[in-house]
C-alpha cells in the first residue's frame, strides 16, 4: 500500500510502501475489544477493601443481656447491621490481570492499525527532531500537517527527549516510541503520525 510521506513542513516529499499484512488487513473487532478489556483490565489496582465485622476494632462486649429487654437480641455492636459495624461482602484486594495469546495481541494491533489506514487517518512524516526544546516547534509542525484540531498519537523509531519534551505540553497529544504501543493506544487516538523511521520498528514488533 502506497503512502504519502510529508515533510515537518507539510509538504509531500514522496511515498512509502506500507504492508497490508499490518496496515491492510480486515479489522477483527472481537480481538480489538479483547486487547482494550486486558489494556484497561491490567491497570486496575485491585487494593479496594472493607473490613468486614472480625477486622472492624471493639464489638467485643455484648450490648445487653439476651432476654428481658424487649428488644432484639445482639452479640456485638460491630454486627453488619449496626452503624460502625462490618460490611458484608465487600470488595477485596484482588488480581485483575487478564492475560491474551500472543497471537490475539498481535492481530488486534494489526487491526487497530489496519482501521486507522482504511479511515485515512494515518499520516507519515519524514524523521525528524529539534534544535531546541519549544512547545511552539511541534504546535508548528502539527499545524502545518493540519494536524491541531483532534486526538494525536505520534510514533517514534526510537525515544527522543527533543521532540517528548516539547510535545509533553500539547493537549490531546501523546508521544511513544512505535514498539511501545498498545491496541488501546491506537484506538484512543483519532489520528496516527507515525515517523517514516518507525515503519520498520513496527515490522519489527510483528516478527518477534
Amino acid at each position: 500500500m502506497q503512502i504519502d510521506v510529508y515533510s515537518k513542513d507539510g509538504n509531500v516529499t514522496g511515498q512509502v510502501d506500507l504492508p497490508d499484512d499490518i496496515f491492510g488487513i480486515e479489522p477483527n473487532e472481537h480481538a480489538m475489544h479483547q486487547a482494550v478489556v486486558a489494556f484497561l483490565a491490567n491497570k486496575r489496582q485491585g487494593t479496594a477493601k472493607t473490613k468486614t465485622r472480625a477486622e472492624v476494632s471493639g464489638g467485643g462486649k455484648k450490648p445487653w443481656r439476651q432476654k428481658g429487654r424487649g428488644t432484639a437480641r445482639s452479640g456485638s455492636t460491630r454486627s453488619p447491621l449496626w452503624a460502625g459495624g462490618g460490611t458484608v461482602h465487600g470488595p477485596q484486594p484482588r488480581e485483575y490481570d487478564y492475560k491474551l495469546p500472543k497471537k490475539v495481541k498481535r492481530l488486534a494491533k494489526k487491526s487497530a492499525l489496519s482501521a486507522r489506514c482504511s479511515e485515512n487517518n494515518i499520516t507519515i512524516i519524514e524523521d525528524f527532531s529539534f534544535d531546541e526544546i519549544k512547545t511552539k516547534n511541534m504546535v508548528s509542525v502539527l499545524t502545518n500537517l493540519k494536524l491541531d484540531d483532534t486526538k494525536i498519537l505520534i510514533l517514534l523509531p526510537q525515544p527522543d527527549d527533543a521532540v517528548f519534551i516539547s510535545s509533553r505540553n500539547i493537549e490531546n497529544l501523546s508521544v511513544y516510541p512505535a514498539d511501545k504501543i498498545s491496541t488501546y493506544d491506537i484506538l484512543n487516538h483519532k489520528k496516527i503520525l507515525i515517523f517514516k523511521g518507525a515503519i520498520d520498528t513496527i515490522v519489527k514488533t510483528f516478527s518477534n
